[in-house]
């Protein structure tokens, strides 16, 4: 849409985040317990690129780039999406409490 190609680059934050998900995971041997932290781990992620979003398409607009702003809007909401459905596996699944248990 933009009239470039994606390329990769490096995240040092996302690469922090998986960093501590491996040790994190390593550090637990209860199955349930490893459960719920990885659902917070993935969460954590996609809070981040939430955040990084937002940020993105607030400078979109104040550049005047609405085609971008409703690219990136896309993006936003199905991150939001996607943490909804964490949500809905650690909460209402019960993830959560029977790591608590």
């Amino acid at each position: 849409k933009l009239g470039k190609k994606p390329s990769g680059t490096d995240c040092p934050a996302i690469d922090g985040l998986i960093k501590e998900s491996d040790e994190t995971a390593g550090e637990i041997d209860d199955k349930s317990v490893l459960d719920a932290a990885i659902v917070a781990n993935a969460q954590a992620v996609e809070h981040y690129e939430i955040a990084r979003y937002g940020t993105l398409i607030a400078w979109a607009e104040e550049l005047g780039r609405d085609d971008i702003v409703r690219f990136l809007t896309t993006n936003l909401n199905e991150e939001k999406a996607a943490n909804t459905k964490l949500n809905t596996v650690a909460l209402r699944k019960g993830v959560n409490r029977k790591a608590a248990s």
